[in-house]
């Protein structure tokens, strides 16, 4: 079916033709690139690397081929066995290891997995090591290990209880109001192990959990993608169970979505929104995220009177303009949240305990506190690409076409006009070209991304 090999990693379905797929041998392949990499980048006598995993079906199978790679090219490996991303960048340092891998494929459905590799500061890599990765996994270069120097695998399973330890020491965590508060929420951890961390958090903070869809199995009960269509269970269960909002997080925990508590969606752009204004009322400053995401945030930050940029998307990207700026949050319209004080990586973990501070000195319910905020509206659409279509060109022709506005090329095409934009892109880690568009209501961030999907079709004449 698919596989994709980028700078953030190599994703692709299980089964199928080696090199077409995310068969074993491509697992070994990219894992043995990696360690190939991490041993010429630093000589010394010990190599250390975290691996940890969503609760994928075929999340075993690959990690297993990942660690003993590793190991058979002498890099010792810390299990964490079933972890989050957050929880695998968090343990690198910490464990003063030289890299780290989480197998997930995020959002994408369970007959997806991916390699997502990260540095020694438990960061993703930039892209010229990205692209070092891959040009080795291309040669001949890879020397592994003689019988008396493989590497051994090091069993280590507390680190999401470690994670929460690390989440619950940041300043402005309140944990004494959310305790007070005595709020009751619905988990949706779609099956994966967003159910095991979010409800340990919620039990340490005071917070009466209810689950939906926590058992760690790999059966995705619906598309894992955090968005309103796949989440009407979770907004009926908020309303019955007269919980005070619902959460929900994607396979691999980096992504965070809240419905309120008449079951409508909070809106995972205003994730971050909500993270920022709090973070921002208690330490003025800059913010980041990516172009494809909700003016709001830079609404938000000028009330603040902080500076907001964009950068492309990819949480390289804005972690790479964040250091720049020294912003002291950002993210990603996704529902990613990045708050350097604990680390560079998007993390729902943080999220939610930002959140809740948030929600707990404020003392209102989450509809008000959407409605406290500039009120924009997206439209977050796709074209599934073939091989007949020829992406730069038609980019390059609505770039043509729109030159008389606001353009930004950073990262495919935005443009922003007075009171909307729309942002056209090629997807890393899907074969779709993405139109995000941005309005003062919702029928007209449709009808934005409708004009263009309209007006690209008819470039490329299908």
């Amino acid at each position: 079916m698919t596989l994709i090999k980028s700078i953030s990693g190599i994703r692709g379905t299980i089964g199928g033709k080696v090199s077409e797929n995310l068969t074993p041998i491509d697992a070994v392949k990219f894992a043995s690139a990696y360690g190939t990499w991490l041993k010429q980048r630093r000589e010394k006598e010990n190599y250390r690397v975290v691996v940890g995993r969503d609760a994928r079906i075929s999340g075993e199978m690959i990690q297993n081929l990942v660690m003993n790679t590793l190991v058979g090219l002498g890099i010792h490996v810390i299990d964490l066995g079933l972890s989050t991303t957050p929880t695998v960048e968090v343990a690198v340092p910490m464990e003063h290891a030289d890299g780290g891998i989480i197998l997930t494929a995020s959002h994408n459905p369970k007959q997806w997995n991916a390699l997502k590799l990260l540095n020694e500061k438990g960061e993703f890599l930039d892209a010229e090591n990205g692209a070092k990765i891959l040009e080795i996994a291309d040669s001949d270069s890879m020397l592994f290990s003689d019988v008396d120097s493989l590497g051994k695998i090091t069993k280590n399973e507390a680190y999401i209880d470690m994670h929460i330890d690390e989440v619950l020491k940041m300043n402005l965590v309140n944990r004494k109001a959310i305790e007070n508060a005595n709020f009751k929420v619905v988990v949706d951890g779609v099956n994966s192990t967003g159910g095991i961390a979010i409800p340990l958090l919620l039990d340490r903070l005071g917070v009466h959990g209810v689950k939906l869809f926590c058992e760690p199995n790999g059966h995705f009960p619906h598309n894992p993608e955090p968005l309103k269509e796949h989440l009407t269970d979770l907004s009926e269960a908020v309303v019955k169970e007269r919980a005070d909002f619902g959460i929900v997080v994607d396979p691999d925990v980096d992504r965070l979505a809240f419905i309120d508590e008449n079951g409508e969606m909070f809106g995972e752009e205003y994730t971050l929104v909500a993270c920022a204004d709090y973070v921002l009322s208690k330490t003025p400053g800059n913010t980041v995220s990516n172009m494809s995401s909700t003016r709001a945030l830079r609404d938000i930050t000028e009330k603040h009177h902080g500076q907001y940029q964009a950068s492309a998307v990819g949480e390289v990207n804005v972690v790479n303009l964040m250091k720049k700026t020294n912003a002291v949050i950002g993210g990603e319209g996704n529902g990613g949240i990045i708050y350097p004080e604990l680390h560079y990586g998007r993390d729902a973990l943080v999220g939610v305990a930002l959140f809740l501070s948030l929600l707990a000195e404020k003392k209102m319910s989450v509809s008000e506190l959407k409605a406290s905020y500039p009120i924009y509206y997206m439209s977050k659409k796709k074209i599934q690409l073939t091989p007949q279509l020829d992406v730069d060109t038609i980019l390059d022709t609505m770039e043509s076409n729109y030159n008389h506005e606001n353009i930004s090329t950073i990262d495919g095409v935005k443009i922003d006009f007075a009171d909307s934009w729309v942002h056209l892109r090629k997807s890393n880690t899907e074969p779709i070209i993405r139109i995000y568009t941005e309005a003062p209501s919702q029928e007209s961030a449709n009808n934005l991304a409708d004009r263009f999907i309209a007006e690209i079709k008819a470039v490329a004449n299908i």
